[in-house]
């Protein structure tokens, strides 16, 4: 029998987040996430028009829907408009696992793995008392974090084009200092630094020897991070920022990167992040998914993450530093499925995504937050007065 949608509802989130519910006439409910951090109105309206083009669809037809989607208008693709068919497209999975009684994982081939290795984050946007969260993270169970590498606006750490090489000084400590801990540790350029900096932060890194280095340059610059992935040993991880397999060509055909990290609510659900799976280890690149959102993302990403050859290591939003408001557990029913044990997270068994959603908890709280302000990421500038990448 059919399962046909009939109701697409969206629901605005603190800390930052957007939850996507879809209904089915046989009474299926299925979670999704479309959080684009900073676009929430913009992918509130994608949603609207993707609510209008499939009500009356049959939720069954996943891939019909997806292909539908992505290329019944005629322009596509981007973070707005990907990160709306992801929330759709996660939602019809779980339908999919919880009409037929089996985790996602199932449906895909099943698992090649009993557990998923996890990272959480330390510091924040300027990365202080690192040595404090790391310490914190090692008593939740992590054996790996992350961390900005380095500030912004007129921050002791920010990195203007060209600069002193003492400004990468404090960066390099902070990496000793979390290192001493027995934590492995990847450093998030963010997009901040140039490439005449990259070049030495990156070679002064090495030899502390980095988890990854994640963006590096600006994914806007494939063939200078070629040119640095051929520089140094650390392994480069970039993904977050683009949006489909199409615009991972240009990296994996030039070698770019090591590390492919999709984010399942930018990149196209968990459909375009299954055939990313695939795609990536045909050239010999690891997956980590990127996930510094809601307990749907999460749930989404380890549903991959059990099936893919090539995944080594996945990001937890648990406690991060955006996280006001509400935390990664808050609107689950059940956060034991997310515990994690000496730095993994078992298998999740249940079907669907794997995870309960407090639904009158999410209705309540959308509820009282729909007059707030969406999230937006601070505008950063240096000591002269120019723009400075968040």
């Amino acid at each position: 029998m059919a399962s046909t949608i009939t109701k697409l509802e969206v629901f605005r989130l603190p800390p930052r987040w957007l939850f996507v519910r879809v209904e089915t006439n046989d009474g299926l409910v299925g979670w999704g996430e479309a959080t684009l951090e900073g676009h929430t109105e913009t992918v509130e309206g994608a949603l609207d028009a993707l609510r209008d083009q499939f009500i009356g669809w049959d939720a069954d037809k996943i891939q019909d829907i997806w292909q539908h989607g992505y290329r019944s208008k005629f322009y596509r693709g981007g973070p707005v408009l990907m990160s709306a068919l992801s929330g759709l497209d996660i939602a019809l999975w779980d339908i999919k696992g919880k009409k037929l009684g089996v985790p996602i994982w199932q449906l895909l081939g099943g698992k090649v793995r009993d557990r998923v290795k996890v990272y959480g984050w330390i510091g924040g946007d300027t990365p202080a008392d690192v040595v404090r969260g790391a310490t914190a993270r090692k008593e939740q169970g992590f054996t790996a974090v992350k961390m900005n590498g380095t500030g912004y606006s007129t921050s002791p750490w920010s990195i203007d084009w060209i600069d002193s090489p003492s400004s990468l000084e404090d960066t390099v400590q902070r990496v000793k200092d979390v290192r001493t801990l027995g934590l492995d540790v990847g450093i998030d350029f963010h997009g901040r630094v140039h490439k005449g900096m990259a070049k030495q932060l990156a070679r002064l890194l090495e030899p502390l020897q980095p988890l990854f280095i994640e963006e590096p340059l600006l994914p806007t610059q494939p063939e200078e991070i070629a040119d640095l992935a051929r520089f140094v040993s650390t392994p480069i991880a970039l993904g977050e920022r683009l949006y489909t397999r199409h615009d991972y060509r240009p990296y994996l055909e030039s070698r770019a990167i090591d590390i492919a990290q999709p984010d399942v609510a930018h990149c196209g659900g968990i459909s375009e992040l299954h055939r990313l799976a695939s795609y990536t280890e045909t050239y010999d690149v690891a997956l980590a998914p990127h996930c510094p959102i809601g307990p749907i993302g999460l749930a989404a990403c380890i549903q991959i993450d059990l099936t893919a050859p090539n995944f080594v290591i996945q990001e937890m939003s648990c406690q991060i530093h955006y996280n006001k408001g509400a935390d990664l557990f808050t609107y689950l029913k059940d956060a034991s499925v997310f515990a994690i044990h000496d730095g993994y997270v078992a298998a999740l068994t249940g079907p669907g995504l794997g995870i309960e959603i407090n639904e009158e908890l999410v209705r309540t709280t959308a509820a009282a937050y729909k007059d707030e302000k969406a999230w937006r990421n601070e505008i950063f500038h240096g000591p002269d007065g120019a723009f400075r990448e968040w």
